[in-house]
């Protein structure tokens, strides 16, 4: 953020935390006879106003765009379309690469024109973690994680040239190397605050994280009350250089929650549950934002599952407001004390703080009990194709009715010499970000694979088996309650 705009409805309001004074612009102040309309915009379009009043140039952001979020409320839809300033851009290398490829090629046709090439940079920061490359060439062995990553090395030495000359380049640039895990949840556990300070003009001003990255999962940091979604390169690349990304005032899907998730289910079988909900209602094109009691009842984890499979449910965003659990995940991830006090301080001041305010009006409401979500599995093609634990075996049978247990002999099923067949799993891969961002679902993987060494059960001799944390921190605590030897029993080394 170079600048602000000129603040033409004197919003600018400064906020003391801890003792250190942030200028910020406050969204009751954008129309202050109308306070109440504003208390009853949702979270997420609470965190687009402030992105209005920041940018208001007269120009690209006008007086008319900010009042026609204001009046949101009066028909819980709006046709306006208005410019959006993401803070950063987070890309991972399969579509970062090109990207930093085109502003190289920038540079280079400046210096053929006789300018300086050194003016071509990003103009906000831009986040590459290279995720999408690495290959499990290797795999069942304890030395499987180094190998790949020596054959990713050799395999991409082209690449890895080419960005460790970009990172030295430019600047707002930051490449998180191989081997670090998943961008989502690198973001979620590293890169992200959800309240941003930095020094424009001689003052210290505080303004909501909001980003755009190159991956359709990129709103898992939604659950952090962070405003962002999944662009193509076009709108990645204009925002990085510093152009606004065109959007019509979204309508807003409240999810309502109540309850809590009963014993033995998991935050998988919620996300099948909504997403199948979500589908029904039809989600497209909106942000669907979690609200009501059941939400404090969520832990930060299973709020990340939610929010990354906006993809599945159709929506653009899957959005969570900041509460007491942020700020709890906030500091026990390592946060600055003082980014995490300016988060909660900033919320509260805001009027964005908590999911549970009957003030809020959306779009629609769906309301999804969470104690009576039951376990479930969802397929065999699509995530909203849910099917109760129970009626598991049918729903294979009538998918594939040619591998109906039964048919087949059972000493030629367990006889390893065979040769491989139609219906043989032949990998077995715990992978994704959406699963392994989860630490609920990971230790229970992982009690699972003790308890089926304690049984004496072991893969067949032709599946591939592969661990693929979404972080470091997953291997960590993993070794930390010693469960990690557990997988690497049964072949499900990192």
């Amino acid at each position: 953020m170079a600048s602000v705009g000129r603040d033409t409805l004197r919003a600018q309001r400064t906020l003391s935390v801890a003792g250190q004074q942030y200028e910020y612009f406050a969204i009751a102040e954008a129309s202050p006879a109308e306070k109440e309309a504003i208390a009853q915009l949702p979270v997420s379009l609470k965190s687009l106003l402030e992105n209005l009043l920041r940018h208001e140039d007269g120009v690209t952001v006008t007086v008319d765009d900010v009042h026609a979020l204001v009046d949101w409320p009066t028909h819980r839809s709006s046709q306006r379309e208005i410019a959006f300033f993401p803070v950063r851009v987070v890309m991972p290398d399969s579509s970062g690469v090109p990207l930093l490829a085109d502003l190289s090629a920038m540079r280079d046709a400046l210096q053929r024109a006789g300018g300086d090439p050194q003016k071509v940079n990003p103009f906000i920061p831009v986040h590459l973690i290279v995720d999408h490359s690495v290959s499990a060439d290797f795999a069942g062995s304890s030395d499987a994680f180094d190998r790949n990553i020596q054959v990713e090395y050799a395999r991409n030495s082209e690449r890895y040239t080419f960005l460790r000359q970009a990172a030295k380049a430019y600047r707002n640039l930051r490449v998180v190397p191989p081997g670090n895990g998943i961008i989502h949840q690198v973001n979620l556990e590293f890169l992200s605050r959800p309240v941003w300070s930095e020094m424009v003009g001689g003052k210290l001003f505080a303004f909501p994280d909001s980003l755009v990255g190159l991956d359709s999962h990129t709103p898992m940091i939604n659950s952090l009350g962070v405003f962002g979604w999944g662009v193509g390169g076009i709108e990645a690349g204009s925002a990085m250089l510093g152009e606004p990304i065109s959007m019509i005032i979204p309508e807003v899907i409240g999810c309502r929650l109540v309850g809590r998730i009963p014993a033995g289910v998991t935050s998988t079988d919620l996300v099948l549950t909504v997403t199948e909900r979500l589908r029904q209602r039809g989600v497209v094109g909106s942000i669907v934002e979690f609200c009501g009691s059941g939400v404090a009842a969520l832990s930060l984890p299973d709020r990340a599952t939610l929010a990354n499979m906006a993809p599945e449910y159709g929506a653009t965003m899957g959005y969570f407001p900041i509460d007491e659990e942020t700020i709890k995940y906030l500091a026990g991830t390592g946060r600055e004390a003082k980014d995490v006090a300016l988060t909660e301080a900033y919320a509260k001041a805001q009027g964005m703080w908590g999911a549970h305010d009957s003030r809020r009006l959306y779009t629609d409401v769906i309301e999804i009990d969470l104690s009576a979500v039951e376990p479930c599995m969802s397929g065999p093609r699509r995530p909203q194709d849910r099917h109760a634990l129970a009626a598991v075996p049918k729903s294979f049978s009538d998918a594939f009715p040619s591998l109906v247990p039964g048919r087949r002999q059972q000493a030629e099923l367990h006889d390893p010499t065979r040769p491989l067949q139609e219906g043989d799993v032949v990998i077995a891969s715990i992978t994704s970000c959406t699963n392994t961002s989860n630490p609920a679902l990971l230790i229970g993987a992982a009690l699972l694979a003790r308890n089926a060494r304690a049984r004496g059960l072991k893969p067949k001799p032709w599946v591939k088996t592969s661990l693929s944390p979404g972080s470091r921190v997953v291997s960590d605590y993993l070794e930390a309650a010693g469960l990690r030897k557990e997988f690497d029993a049964l072949g499900f080394q990192v």
